[in-house]
């Protein structure tokens, strides 16, 4: 493009100078020979309306009227050539102004045609009116000499200089024919006379030392005329002799020969001499073609073949920056990822053979692939390192997790011993309330093993009642006692999810009881649905904005890889992998009492309907310290009550128990053969006979207690208390003993 607008440049500058030619002669036709011709009749019946004026019988009418024809011929003949549409389309602004002027002129010599027939007014407004139009013309050929040539400009304007002295002649003319017509001179106009002459005079000087380069023969021509110097001397004897009331010195007939000859002489000079600059103008227009042609031609070939060279190169350089461009989107849409799932999966990834080298030679765009080539490299070890980083992050939460759950475990074990051990109500009251602490700390702990991708050690091979699982969600949750849990129903929850799901529970509601004020309570709901089962959490708090709800369900169904800079609402993190594992659906959408209600939908598969696979009543799994605890607590008192005996302690129903993960004994196969992490379930005593693997049968049913005798019962729950106290004892020296030994 740049070549291109070089070319344009160059062509046009080029074809303006042999534009500026051809107007020349453009010009000379439509402007010069007309407005010569139109000059010159002007001048004459200029000349005869001032002696018209100042005495009728000096010029008859026919006369007169002869000459403004052919004056009106010649203004004719300069509006046809001046508006052809050559002539408009050569003409600048400028000089299109001057010809319209000069138009507007010509239009008013009726007017003062009008007033010379009248005679109503003297021979110098007569004079003026002609001078106007005159004036205009000359205008006009000043406007010619613009040319950007600047030797024809030059000549030019040397021409319009001699046309203008010639103009003064005739002016001289007019003036001093009307003197003689009327007598003598008028107050003013032997001034007149000599201002005419000094300028004309001062013109012919200037234009002669103008043409003595160009125009020698012509400058020798107008020096030596004969004319010249007769009117000379005739302008001189009038300077000299004229006086304001006197007559003039010289004859009319001898005024008038003179002038004559004097302005026919001028004006061959000047149309010679416009034919002269004509044919000198032909050798510079053919240079001008010749420039033409080259700047042209040649140029045109030039920016051709530069196009040419140009688009070709850039193919190439394209080429190879495409080639360049798919290695990179190779990189970051299929390479990176790639990479990047396989150490999610923890394979090794090699470095060198994962980032093959780019090599597009050695130009600079070669030595932009080899920097691509180390932006690449440098972005999966970066990756690599990213990985195994958030691995060893993974593993260092892993590893104090586990040791935090086991030191809980072994917490809970011993805080187990000790409130067997203690009677005293009040100190049981603490000890349970530590062992409520320790449970939440378990929670915690679990809550580093979900976020490290493993998955926490509890688990039941048993189904579960669904609202033994929400009674040991509760028991996980501080301020358990402003939950009100609503009938359940007949359902039980399958024992490989109970562990995962006790954890989710426990995390909303803990929750829905932080976010809601303390005056107010937290209801825990659940019904069997088309896809399964669903348990609603409702609280009566302050509630969350629709940005906020949808943003939070947003990260439970599709939670973010988990880093160091998501440390906001872990729990919903928790929540979400834990769902994940089991196909669960976490919903949150605002409560109509204000606050938020947290929807859990259990998928059909982990739920058994009307008590199905209910386990017997035999072999149901036994309470939970936590759950027990909180029982006890509750049935004992507060520490500045009473204590009640032992032997008085009435059991709690079973609804209020909350299942321990400890397995019952006997088989049950699994739900489903794989773990949430993909392993095989393991089905205890499922590869012995089945003869070993049967209960034993016998003697296990109770006797039935409406056969006792109440004297029974209070000899068996006195051994059982005695038995109780014993195997505290004996449990809490084997429990130091052990310490010791650590």
């Amino acid at each position: 493009m740049s070549l291109a607008a070089l070319w344009i440049f160059a062509a046009w500058v080029t074809v303006r100078d042999g534009l500026n030619l051809a107007w020349v002669t453009v010009y000379n036709s439509n402007v010069a020979q007309p407005s010569e011709t139109l000059l010159l009749e002007l001048q004459k019946e200029r000349r005869l309306s001032v002696s018209r004026v100042v005495n009728p019988a000096l010029v008859p009418s026919a006369d007169l009227a002869a000459q403004r024809s052919r004056t009106d011929a010649a203004a004719n003949e300069f509006r046809r050539l001046t508006r052809t549409d050559i002539m408009r389309f050569a003409a600048t602004d400028g000089l299109q102004r001057r010809i319209d002027r000069t138009t507007r002129q010509l239009d008013q010599l009726n007017s003062a045609r009008n007033v010379v027939d009248a005679r109503q007014v003297d021979r110098n407004r007569v004079a003026g009116a002609y001078n106007d139009s005159i004036d205009a013309l000359f205008q006009t050929y000043y406007a010619l000499a613009t040319l950007d040539d600047d030797e024809i400009a030059k000549d030019t304007r040397t021409l319009i200089s001699l046309n203008w002295a010639r103009e003064l002649i005739s002016r001289e003319d007019a003036l001093l024919t009307g003197i003689i017509g009327a007598g003598r001179f008028g107050q003013a106009e032997v001034a007149q006379f000599i201002q005419l002459v000094g300028a004309e005079r001062n013109v012919m000087d200037l234009a002669q030392a103008d043409l003595e380069e160009p125009l020698p023969d012509v400058r020798r021509r107008l020096k030596n005329s004969a004319a010249l110097v007769r009117l000379h001397d005739l302008e001189d004897m009038v300077a000299e002799q004229g006086r304001p009331g006197l007559r003039v010195p010289v004859s009319g007939e001898q005024w008038q020969s003179t002038t004559s000859a004097a302005l026919a002489q001028l004006h061959d000079v000047v149309s010679g001499a416009g034919t002269t600059m004509i044919d000198r103008a032909a050798p510079v227009a053919a240079g001008v073609i010749i420039r033409l042609v080259l700047a042209g031609v040649l140029g045109l070939v030039a920016v051709i073949a530069s196009v040419i060279l140009s688009i070709t190169t850039a193919r190439a350089l394209v080429r190879q920056l495409e080639k360049l461009r798919e290695a990179a989107l190779e990189l970051a849409n299929e390479r990176l990822p790639g990479v990047v799932a396989r150490l999610a999966q923890g394979e090794k990834v090699d470095v060198h053979a994962e980032v093959p080298p780019l090599n597009f030679g050695p130009d600079v765009i070669g030595q932009v692939g080899a920097a691509f080539n180390t932006v690449q490299e440098t972005a999966i070890r970066t990756a690599v390192e990213e990985a195994q980083l958030r691995q060893s992050i993974r593993d260092i939460l892993l590893s104090l997790a586990r040791r935090t759950q086991s030191l809980v475990h072994r917490q809970l074990t011993l805080l187990d011993v000790m409130e067997r051990r203690e009677s005293d109500p009040a100190e049981l009251k603490d000890l349970f309330r530590i062992d409520h602490l320790a449970t939440r700390m378990r929670r915690n702990a679990e809550n580093l093993i979900v976020l490290s991708g493993a998955s926490p050690a509890r688990a039941w091979r048993r189904s579960v009642p669904m609202v033994d699982v929400v009674r040991g969600a509760l028991a996980e949750v501080e301020d358990y006692t402003r939950v009100t849990v609503l009938p359940m129903g007949q359902t039980a929850l399958n024992g490989r999810a109970v562990g995962d799901v006790i954890h989710l529970l426990a995390e909303l509601i803990e929750n829905a009881v932080s976010f809601s004020p303390p005056y107010t309570m937290v209801q825990v709901g659940g019904q069997v649905v088309a896809s399964g089962y669903a348990l609603e959490i409702e609280d009566r708090g302050l509630g969350m904005s629709p940005d906020d709800l949808e943003s939070a369900n947003q990260r439970i169904a599709d939670p973010p890889e988990f880093n160091l800079s998501s440390t906001a609402r872990l729990g919903l993190y928790v929540v979400s992998r834990l769902a994940e594992r089991h196909g669960i659906r976490v919903s949150l959408k605002a409560s109509p009492y204000g606050g938020t209600t947290a929807v859990v939908l259990l998928p059909r598969e982990l739920v058994m309907e009307n008590g199905d696979e209910q386990p017997e009543q035999e072999t149901r799994p036994r309470l939970d310290r936590r759950e027990r605890g909180a029982r006890e607590i509750a049935l004992v008192g507060a520490p500045d009550a009473d204590p009640l005996p032992v032997q008085e302690v009435v059991p709690v129903p079973r609804a209020a128990e909350t299942p321990r993960p400890e397995p019952a004994a006997g088989p049950e196969p699994p739900a489903a053969s794989f773990t949430p992490s993909g392993l095989p379930f393991r089905v205890p005593q499922a590869s012995l006979a089945p003869a070993l693997a049967e209960e034993p049968t016998g003697g296990t049913e109770p006797e039935d207690e409406e056969d006792r005798s109440p004297e029974d019962i209070r000899k068996i729950m006195g051994s059982f208390q005695s038995g109780t106290r014993r195997g505290r004892s004996e449990a809490a020296k084997l429990l130091g003993e052990g310490e010791d030994n650590l």
